[in-house]
């Protein structure tokens, strides 16, 4: 019986061996992301701003401001002007079909930029407690994605807004079904369509 029982165990070992050297390559490359995640990083220093500076830069030809938070969150609420491609849907061709071009200048923010509206705009980057009851010790934000896909992708002229910002401040106007058109605007924002 113990004879058995190790062959048994022989064969699945050898089984189990085999079947993983059979996998076929995934096009998952972790090394190549922390080769980027090294290159954004020194970039992203030179490019995060405050919330007059992202103004500014939204006034100005050849700019938009993407939102790539859920299509659900944006329809309800989202600054003014904004573009929406979901971060989950990030593709070259789906990047290029709402940003003109790899010179457009890409302004961008989450839910982590503004506070004081947490059904719109709930914080990610708060320690929380996760799966198994300890506190995170990682601020998360949608923000470090979305430089990094965008920035691999070759879209390199984004900004980042790096301001936490009352809902109601009024510098900031937002759109969507859940806003009251009666909120302060932002004065005289141009919006670059792809032409």
């Amino acid at each position: 019986m113990k004879k058995g029982a190790l062959l048994l165990l022989l064969i699945v070992f050898l089984n189990a061996k085999n079947t993983s050297a059979q996998l076929p390559k995934t096009k998952v490359d972790f090394d190549g992301y922390e080769t980027l995640l090294k290159l954004v990083k020194l970039h992203r220093k030179t490019r995060l701003v405050n919330l007059d500076v992202f103004l500014k830069l939204s006034k100005q030809t050849g700019t938009i401001i993407l939102d790539t938070r859920s299509g659900e969150m944006y329809d309800r609420k989202h600054i003014a002007g904004a573009v929406h491609l979901d971060f989950s849907d990030f593709t070259q061709d789906n990047l290029a079909g709402i940003i003109p071009s790899a010179n457009t200048r890409v302004l961008i923010y989450c839910n982590n930029n503004i506070e004081g509206d947490p059904e719109h705009f709930p914080a990610n980057n708060i320690r929380f407690k996760n799966v198994r009851g300890k506190t995170s010790p990682y601020a998360l934000a949608l923000n470090i994605p979305t430089y990094i896909g965008l920035y691999g992708y070759g879209y390199t002229n984004v900004f980042e807004l790096a301001e936490l910002i009352n809902d109601s401040d009024g510098r900031l106007r937002y759109e969507g079904t859940d806003v009251n058109p009666n909120e302060p605007s932002i004065t005289g924002a141009v919006i670059m369509t792809k032409r």
